[in-house]
């Protein structure tokens, strides 16, 4: 708060606006022009011009060297007395009354010149044409700065006059209000926390929204924590309106002390992410949201990891989003995400890609995203076992980083390695993932060496660029597991919607004093971080996303998104090149609908009771989709308990019945889609074989993509492309793909 009134950049003679103490006094007259005015008539009681200046220097250095010639005066006495002069007058002088530089150094040099020159001529003999001479050129060059001097000074007196009337007003306005509030405030800190403070600055809020002040303390005992304890009671005592949080913290010295007084509860309504997708740096910091003047707090994780806390409800995954999309926004940032619950965070952050490259159909009415697109997000692990291919990547990387990159460490001079767009920071979120970090130890394997390789790499990677975001329900060590994951989560996060007694801001900022009562705006709490970027815990709101701003986000950012640099995607081997493969992450596309038809509300439930199947109404969700978001279609039943719905390869829909009754069954095609795609177009106009290079074109693809991606379905169902995966058109033999390959690859999958 207190760089936001800018303290320390106040001229040592410049008494502010809001300064203290406060008088009553009427603003000073404007002051009178300084600068010499050309055709008036003469006034022989008016201060030289420059021409009589210039022309009384050289007279008075010409007289002084013909007396200290005859009287043998010390000669380096005019000298001293020139230095004396340029120090008092030309210095002293001009900034006394405000003059321009141009005035300050063209005074101070007359003195130096001339005090310079009758030293010389003392010693070499002031009659002679040489002294005659320098002395005429040096009254000239005295005469030339002033005038230049005068028209600068001329034109920074008439800047200073034309000032209008109404903006004088204005100014004077502004300058009571800010008295009067300096005068209330500090009464009312003396009355309300026992502390006299002088209220020296006051900035009113460009919202309009509130105001900030900073005071000096007086002598003592007193310190900044005591206002701040009793922030509560002085907005209770101003009588601010509910949601208005007082914000104290020191300021940018010991013994002063900062107070953001909110007059108007801005963040009550939700407020979306600013439409601005421009690029950002890890270096230099990323906004997570809004504090109460609706600046956004910027937080800064080259060095450090995060911890978000927040109970059901409270808008983490709103927070979570906006934290995707500033690492999306940064150039040197490759983002991983880890979601043991069936990857739902990161799942919005590839639906533009997956469209891109056909795996997905957008939704009705919006066009599918560009070819070229990229996923969001650099990986996803939905399971364990995938999360766990992740961590031990990242500490392969780790350790690579370590190996190759000494020479440019020693260049630069740095032990923290110089991210960049070529050598990106890898930042790992993790939802729920404090609480992965506590698993029990009847826990299953997997999980227990997940957790030992998060912890690790939290402790391990920073210098080489491996930071996490991990968020947590409950701030309670049986949750985190330890203290070791707030050790290094300096920058950490209490959303306060939903709670009851402010459990996590006490258990994330233990001596933090804010009133969280009335930060419970969904999105509402307190953000904070420790370290020599960080800042004293404070109220601010995650701004609101939404599926639509996520696909934005991701498609305005894919020219942002960089490359894993070749060191680290050697070390990283097969876990990471092969991270989207069908077999890995599969589940984002292969779940497909097939079913047209709509459940009928008044025909596609069984009462209860009913007789001769059974009721599965209460598992069905609105709109005929499961909970995963399959289509449901209805099933003809013969009588009985209808369990086809285990199947492992359910089978197409038939037509429903007619009895009243209905079964429902997700319709699930266990060829992959890109599989099938491939095969249509190949076959599109009878054709049998294609190159891989138009196949991709056809499919909006890259090539090299493309080839690995079908070369995995291929080898998961054992098919072999004959020919060494060439084909041969019109006489050209290329890579590509022959169509009873693929056909012989969905058989098999469908089998």
């Amino acid at each position: 708060m207190t760089d936001r009134l800018n303290l320390t950049n106040l001229p040592p003679d410049h008494t502010p606006q809001a300064a203290l103490p406060p008088t009553t006094e009427k603003p000073a007259k404007a002051a009178r022009s300084r600068t010499p005015k050309r055709g008036v008539p003469l006034d022989w009681a008016a201060p030289h011009g420059p021409a009589t200046g210039a022309l009384s220097a050289a007279t008075g250095a010409g007289a002084l060297a013909l007396l200290g010639a005859a009287t043998g005066m010390p000669e380096a006495l005019p000298l001293a007395v020139g230095a004396a002069g340029a120090l008092g007058h030309g210095i002293g002088w001009s900034v006394h009354r405000r003059l321009t530089a141009m005035s300050l150094v063209t005074r101070s040099a007359s003195w130096l010149l001339a005090g310079g020159w009758t030293t010389w001529a003392i010693h070499t003999g002031p009659l002679s044409w040489a002294a005659a001479g320098t002395l005429a050129g040096l009254g000239v060059g005295i005469g030339a700065m002033a005038s230049t001097a005068a028209v600068h000074e001329e034109a920074a007196e008439e800047e200073r006059l034309a000032v209008s009337p109404q903006t004088a007003k204005a100014a004077d306005a502004l300058d009571r209000r800010r008295r009067a509030v300096a005068r209330e405030w500090e009464e009312r800190i003396q009355r309300v926390a026992g502390v006299q403070t002088r209220v020296f600055a006051v900035e009113f809020w460009k919202t309009g929204g509130g105001f900030s002040l900073a005071a000096e303390l007086p002598g003592g005992m007193a310190t900044w924590d005591q206002i701040a304890g009793r922030a509560r009671a002085l907005a209770g005592d101003a009588r601010l309106p509910l949601g208005c949080v007082i914000a104290v913290e020191e300021g940018d010295i010991q013994g002063r002390v900062v107070l953001d007084i909110p007059t108007v509860n801005g963040m009550a309504d939700a407020q979306p992410y600013p439409d601005d997708y421009s690029p950002l740096s890890i270096l230099t910091g990323i906004p997570w949201g809004m504090l109460p003047n609706l600046d956004p707090v910027t937080v800064f994780l080259r060095e450090a990891c995060a911890l978000l806390l927040g109970p059901p409800g409270s808008g983490k995954s709103t927070l979570v989003d906006g934290v995707l999309t500033g690492f999306a926004r940064c150039t040197d940032v490759l983002t991983f995400v880890i979601d043991l619950k069936a990857g739902a965070v990161g799942i919005p952050w590839t639906r533009p890609w997956l469209e891109a490259t056909g795996r997905k159909a957008p939704k009705a009415g919006t066009a599918p995203a560009p070819a070229g697109t990229k996923p969001g997000v650099d990986w996803i692990a939905s399971t364990p076992e995938e999360a766990l291919r992740m961590m031990r990547a990242a500490l392969r990387i780790n350790a690579a980083r370590q190996q190759h990159y000494q020479d440019l460490l020693d260049e630069m001079d740095t032990t923290l390695l110089p991210v960049s767009a070529a050598l990106p920071q890898i930042m790992v979120v993790v939802d729920e993932g404090a609480e992965l970090l506590s698993i029990q130890p009847t826990a299953p394997q997997v999980l227990k060496e997940l957790r030992e390789a998060v912890r690790k790499a939290m402790r391990t990677t920073r210098a080489m660029g491996v930071r996490f975001v991990l968020t947590a329900v409950d701030g309670n060590v049986s949750a985190l597991g330890d203290t070791e994951v707030r050790k290094f989560s300096p920058v950490g996060v209490a959303l306060t919607s939903g709670e009851s007694a402010g459990n996590n801001l006490v258990k994330m900022f233990p001596r933090a004093k804010v009133d969280t009562r009335q930060l419970n705006a969904k999105g509402s709490g307190v953000i904070g971080a420790a370290g020599a970027d960080g800042f004293a815990p404070t109220p601010f709101k995650t701004w609101k996303t939404s599926p639509s701003q996520v696909r934005a986000a991701v498609l305005a950012t894919n020219h942002l998104r960089p490359a894993l640099d070749r060191v680290s995607a050697q070390a990283a081997g097969e876990d990471y090149t092969r991270r989207w493969d069908d077999d890995r992450a599969g589940w984002l596309w292969n779940t497909i609908a097939t079913a047209t038809d709509k459940p009928d509300p008044t025909t596609d439930s069984a009462p209860a009771g009913a007789a001769g199947g059974l009721n599965l109404s209460p598992f069905v969700a609105p709109g005929g989709r499961t909970a995963a978001g399959d289509r449901l279609v209805k099933q003809p039943r013969s009588g009985g308990l209808n369990l086809s719905a285990h199947r492992i390869n359910p089978t197409p829909a038939a037509t429903a019945d007619d009895d009243g009754g209905s079964v429902y069954e997700a319709v699930v095609d266990p060829a992959p889609g890109l599989l099938v795609r491939a095969h249509a177009a190949i076959t599109r106009d009878g054709g049998d074989r294609m190159f891989i290079g138009d196949l991709a074109t056809a499919l909006g693809m890259d090539a090299q993509t493309l080839g690995a991606d079908l070369n995995a379905i291929l080898r998961a169902v054992g098919v072999s492309r004959p020919g060494a995966g060439t084909v041969r058109i019109d006489g050209d033999t290329k890579a590509g793909f022959y169509a009873r390959t693929l056909a012989d690859a969905l058989a098999r999958y469908r089998q």
